[in-house]
C-alpha cells in the first residue's frame, strides 16, 4: 500500500533546502499487471520531474539478495535526484502529477521512500 507519512514529510521540508537529494524508491509490485503500470506511470511522471528539475538516475530490477537476516527483495529499486527538498513537495502537489501517481499506485504493492543526501568524500 502506497502511503506517505505527513510527519516524515514535514520533517524532510523542514530540513536545509540547499543541497540536492536523492530518492530510494524500494518496489513490490503487484502481481496483476504491476510493473506494466508502472512502466506506464514513469512514461508520464519522466516529463513532470523534468518540469522540476527532477530525474531519473538509476531504476533497474532487484536480484537475489545476497546478506543474511532479516531482509527481502525487491522487484525494483528507482534513484530519483531532486535539486532541492521543495521540489519535490511542488511535484507531488502537482495536478498532473496527481494524475500519474494514481497509476503508479495501482501498479505497487509495497514500497518504500527513503531520501538520501550526499556524503563528502564517496564519490
Amino acid at each position: 500500500m502506497v502511503s506517505l507519512s505527513q510527519t516524515a514529510i514535514e520533517a524532510f521540508l523542514s530540513e536545509e533546502d540547499d543541497a540536492p537529494v536523492v530518492m530510494l524508491n524500494l518496489i513490490r509490485f503487484k502481481a496483476d499487471g504491476g510493473r506494466e503500470r508502472y512502466l506506464e506511470y514513469l512514461g508520464m511522471a519522466k516529463p513532470i520531474l523534468a518540469r522540476f528539475g527532477a530525474g531519473i538516475v538509476f531504476g533497474g530490477d532487484g536480484l537475489s539478495v545476497l546478506t543474511e537476516g532479516q531482509t527481502q527483495g525487491w522487484d525494483a529499486v528507482v534513484l530519483v535526484r531532486y535539486p532541492r527538498r521543495t521540489a519535490f513537495k511542488e511535484m507531488v502537489a502537482d495536478p498532473e502529477y496527481q494524475v500519474a501517481f494514481k497509476v503508479g499506485v495501482s501498479a505497487i504493492a509495497d514500497i518504500v521512500l527513503q531520501p538520501l543526501k550526499s556524503i563528502d568524500g564517496i564519490v
